[in-house]
């Protein structure tokens, strides 16, 4: 069954705010390292344009002098001279063709290191602000479209300028009368097309985050199928993509609206100059003023002039939607990260774990988040985050390894502001297990390595056992190389954390963060959790999103959260004296969940 189409409202297209030569002059900045290949594609370019200059002029002597002038020798030689010129011409076509695509594969290889080295480099905060969908869009789709422009896009325009160029001075050189004949239709043309570029422009970019709508519609729903069929939510989930199908649809319609008024318009602009050559040029013959060689080269040329016609009709759309992923991407690439090394920023030595939070404030957006937050922890010592969701346990251990910077305060470790050290020394030292655990569509070895590009064999099973992740690996088909699904999906939860701890240890961070739920998980699982628990934080000054009792009693201080201040601090046996929230905390949630676990 079809899907009933609605009709969607389409914003106004507004033009864009960075000018396209600007775009362009940055996209062809990018050949620069190919300017060999470049160089060699515009080379054929150029004695190709000398052939097509050249032919019509040939042909017009081999009907003169060959069938007019009835010398079959000199027709038979001049045929087959003018098939070795095709030949030749072929040739140089292959060598234009394969170089610029050469250069234009190395400009899209370029590119999509570019954007993934940015997006990996971007702080939390953009990927918290951005959608998935959009961002597959600017590096699969956008960067192809950069492609196709810096390669046969802008060959084929050249190649069409020049010729229309050098066939206008011929043809007037010619006949001057019947060229300016013809060539009046070319400010035509060449305003035409150009209007046609101004127009779908902007269009082509609604088109492109619309497209990225889509994406991100079509991922989320299979990252969430499960989440989708639990809550039995297919119906609203197609209706949903319905909607985004019918914008898409929208869109595309009055794009090929645009380009089904103005490809034929283009065409019969320049075939009025058919009709000119036809009239007034065999007017000409009969009088004797014009042969029957030179109305053939003319209406050579006109053909060679309504090619770079037709050419400029169908690439400046495809100049206009380049323009747009240019400056989609460019915005990617130039999205300053808000957490980077500041200038000065030094390698951290080898830390002991000592941490202090001195009057740290954080906002997100316009939404306060922590308010002047003080504590100090020695190396080695283990705290336990305590407070109801959104109180800022979370906020707390993400500023840490810098996942965002405090709008006020600052953090040190072992003395140190962590502002003033580079972030890939103070994030290889720091540790993080969480209960949302991220693994990837590798083997059980890749993902207990991922981090440690140093470890050998010895050091990933011997984590993976303190882990008590060593049994259910071998127990797996191929062992330590057997591949899990994308995001562990094969896996259970309690194995997943356990995989995660063994990352942890392989690592050896002097400084851990980890979320100790275990409420999904059965009993003989969470004990080998808690025991891989007690190997990872031996030794190690630990930050415990704490959900069970065991962890707030050995904590050596608890912090208890309340609306992004720390409403109480502490040991668990004094706490439960001098905190009413603590004390309320323990008995109604903690002592709870531990009686009926």
């Amino acid at each position: 069954m079809t899907a009933e189409k609605t009709t969607i409202s389409l914003p106004k297209i507004q033009p864009t705010s960075v000018p396209l030569f600007q775009l362009l002059w940055r996209v062809y900045g990018y050949l620069r390292p190919y300017w060999k290949q470049t160089a060699g594609a515009y080379a054929s370019l150029l004695v190709i344009l000398g052939l097509n200059t050249l032919i019509p002029q040939f042909i017009r002597w081999i009907i003169d002098r060959g069938v007019e002038g009835n010398q079959p020798k000199v027709l038979t030689w001049s045929v087959l001279a003018l098939l070795g010129l095709t030949l030749v011409k072929g040739v140089l076509n292959y060598f234009e063709g394969t170089l610029s695509e050469v250069a234009s594969q190395n400009v899209a290889f370029d590119l999509r290191n570019a954007i993934q080295k940015k997006l990996t480099q971007l702080s939390f905060s953009f990927h918290d602000q951005s959608e998935t969908g959009e961002l597959l869009s600017r590096a699969v789709q956008d960067v192809e479209r950069i492609r196709f422009l810096t390669g046969r896009a802008t060959i084929r325009i050249l190649d069409g300028a020049l010729l229309l160029i050098v066939t206008a001075v011929v043809m007037l050189v010619m006949d001057w009368k019947l060229g300016l004949l013809v060539l009046l239709t070319m400010p035509v043309l060449v305003y035409r097309a150009l209007h046609f570029g101004s127009r779908f422009r902007p269009l082509s970019l609604l088109l492109q985050k619309q497209l990225a709508g889509l994406t991100t519609a079509v991922e989320q729903n299979l990252r969430g199928m499960r989440e989708v069929k639990a809550y039995v939510q297919e119906d609203a989930e197609i209706k949903r993509f319905d909607c985004e199908n019918d914008r898409w649809f929208e869109l595309s319609v009055r794009s090929a609206q645009l380009q089904a008024v103005n490809l034929p318009l283009l065409f019969l602009i320049a075939n009025m100059g058919t009709v000119a050559i036809i009239l007034y040029g065999g007017s000409q013959v009969i009088s004797g003023q014009l042969t029957i060689g030179q109305i053939i080269a003319f209406i050579t040329y006109l053909g060679q002039l309504i090619e770079p016609v037709r050419r400029l009709g169908m690439i400046i759309p495809a100049v206009a939607i380049a323009g747009s992923a240019a400056e989609r991407i460019f915005d990617t690439l130039d999205t300053v990260s808000e957490v980077r090394d500041e200038p000065g920023a030094v390698p951290m030595e080898e830390i002991k774990g000592g941490v202090v939070f001195d009057s740290v404030s954080f906002s997100y957006g316009a939404k306060k988040v922590l308010t002047g937050v003080d504590f100090t922890v020695q190396a080695g010592q283990t705290v336990a985050l305590l407070g109801s969701t959104g109180s800022g346990k979370s906020t707390i251990i993400s500023l840490i390894p810098r996942f965002y910077d405090p709008t006020e305060g600052r953090i040190l470790i072992d003395g140190s502001d962590i502002r003033k050290v580079t972030l890939h020394s103070l994030r290889n030292q720091i540790g993080i297990v969480m209960q949302d655990v991220t693994l990837f569509a590798g083997s059980f070895r890749e993902n207990i390595a991922f981090g440690s590009e140093t470890a050998t064999e010895d050091d990933i099973v011997n984590a993976a056992q303190a882990a008590q992740a060593h049994e259910f690996i071998i127990r797996s088909p191929q062992g330590y190389d057997t591949r899990i699904g994308e995001r562990g999906v094969t896996l259970s939860g309690g194995q997943r954390q356990r995989l995660a701890i063994a990352r942890a240890l392989l690592l050896d961070p002097k400084i851990l963060i980890l979320d100790d739920a275990t409420a999904s998980v059965d009993a003989e699982t969470e004990h080998l959790i808690q025991l891989a628990f007690q190997n990872l934080i031996h030794g190690r000054t630990t930050f415990v999103i704490a959900h069970r009792l065991s962890t707030v009693r050995k904590a050596d201080l608890i912090l208890v959260m309340e609306k992004g201040r720390i409403s109480a601090s502490g040991t668990h046996e004094t706490l439960l004296h001098s905190s009413r929230l603590y004390s309320e905390i323990y008995n109604r949630q903690l002592v709870r969940k531990e009686t009926l676990s």
